[in-house]
């Protein structure tokens, strides 16, 4: 991949002059060091986005003990916003690294964060909030969702092919690692004034007949600071590679059959860490919430996600040494296997159930987060690198609707059958399918794509 100054007709102190990082003196002497700098602060700033659109799963369960009229669909609802918006904000992002380039993509796009964080912060202080403003928020904080699909790309343009899938899988895995911060670290923010009565009084939150009081906003406040010293590092800090194309030049990714086939892949492995990371404290509060002694949803919801950012992180190294293809077999299996044996154990009227289904839940986002690895390592072995970035932001915007998919399609299984397992069995048949079509194009012995 060669990028020059003939291919940048707006030159400027936001662009470099020259890129080529698989010309192995270039790499050494120049392009090593910018790149993982680069990979630094992008990750960053992508583990902030991950936080802001996770932080409705984190605060939904928390919203009817301190007063808010909302029933369980409503809360689903709430749930699956963030998705719908994720993955709508993640078909714009495709195309904007190659029209107005890292620097000022990865500045504006954190500074947006602002928007669903301050919201956020006045709502949960009046019980009275209309639930439209809330649905409303809840879909700004898809913004955060949105970045995945414009800084993933960027980073792909920064590496040589030979080390894509450790660097993509560090900068997602690590930015992923937002999901399990937010729900971890929201009943402990949420526990204390922190800013006094500077960031408003606290709300009285009742749950199985105990009474305390908490600091809802606090877990918006907190970020506001972090977005905008991480944005103003990324305008300080970063440039952006020599490759320019406009929106009608980059929708060839669309007439290419293995576009079709990653994006599918790619909703089995994010789709799924992606789903289920925001609805998880939500199925821990329907399956087992009612039984005496219940489990609080956020002690262990943060799990999953935490599990899923470790083996995407794991897995791309791997996928370096053994193919990306082989190890999204992998995912897939598992994601099968682990599909069916959640559904033993959502029904459960004894919470001696309850490591079961956790385990189980773990399992699905252990597979899953070695299949967004491998995903990841395969498409830019498959595509040329300017498709390669497209392709990825596509795939990413694609599967950014798991929210909106797993809270919508859980949401109806619970209200026609009382549990989520019609869902699970769905979506054990499509990891099935997709298992299946990985193995004939990608990872079989004269497969079209190996990789």
């Amino acid at each position: 991949m060669s990028m020059n100054s003939e291919t940048l007709p707006l030159p400027g102190k936001s662009w470099l002059r020259r890129w080529n990082p698989e010309d192995h003196a270039f790499w050494e002497t120049e392009g090593k060091g910018r790149a993982w700098r680069t990979l630094l602060i992008t990750t960053v700033n992508l583990t902030l986005a991950f936080i802001v659109w996770f932080l409705v799963s984190a605060l939904v369960v928390r919203l009817p003990g301190v007063g808010f009229q909302l029933s369980t669909s409503e809360l689903f609802w709430l749930t699956a916003m963030p998705g719908l918006a994720g993955g709508s904000f993640r078909i714009v992002h495709t195309f904007l690294v190659p029209i107005y380039g890292t620097r000022n993509v990865v500045t504006f796009s954190t500074l947006s964060l602002l928007i669903p964080a301050v919201g956020w912060f006045y709502a949960v202080q009046d019980p009275t909030t209309p639930y439209w403003v809330l649905l409303l928020l809840a879909f700004l904080a898809g913004l955060g969702g949105g970045n995945f699909s414009s800084f993933m790309p960027s980073t792909s343009l920064f590496f040589p092919k030979r080390l894509q899938g450790t660097a993509l899988a560090i900068q997602a895995g690590v930015g992923n690692f937002g999901v399990s911060v937010v729900q971890f670290l929201t009943p402990w923010l949420i526990g204390v004034a922190l800013f006094g009565t500077l960031a408003g009084g606290s709300q009285s939150w009742t749950r199985q007949g105990v009474t305390k009081e908490v600091w809802l906003q606090n877990a918006a406040l907190i970020y506001i600071p972090f977005i905008l010293v991480f944005a103003v590092l990324a305008w300080l800090m970063l440039r952006s590679v020599p490759l320019r194309a406009n929106f009608r030049e980059q929708l060839d990714i669309f007439r290419m059959k293995h576009g079709f086939f990653m994006t599918l892949l790619y909703i089995m492995t994010f789709g799924t860490f992606s789903g289920l990371s925001a609805v998880f404290p939500m199925m821990i509060r329907q399956s087992y919430g009612s039984l005496e002694g219940g489990p609080d949803p956020l002690t262990y919801a943060f799990l999953g996600p935490l599990v899923g950012s470790i083996m995407r992180i794991a897995a791309g190294p791997l996928s370096d040494r053994f193919g990306g293809a082989r190890v999204t077999q992998v995912s897939a299996a598992g994601l099968i296997v682990s599909a069916i044996g959640v559904t033993f154990f959502t029904e459960s009227q004894s919470l001696a159930d309850f490591p079961w289904f956790l385990g189980f839940m773990l399992a699905l986002f252990f597979f899953s987060g070695i299949g967004n690895a491998s995903t990841f390592k395969q498409m830019p072995m498959i595509f040329p690198p300017r498709q390669a970035a497209g392709v990825i932001g596509w795939t990413g915007a694609i599967a950014a609707y798991g929210p909106l998919a797993a809270g919508f399609m859980i949401g109806l299984s619970v209200a026609w059958f009382g549990t989520p397992n019609a869902f699970f069995y769905w979506a054990a048949f499509f990891y099935l399918v997709c298992l299946c079509i990985n193995w004939w194009y990608y990872a079989r012995k004269g497969a079209e794509k190996p990789c």
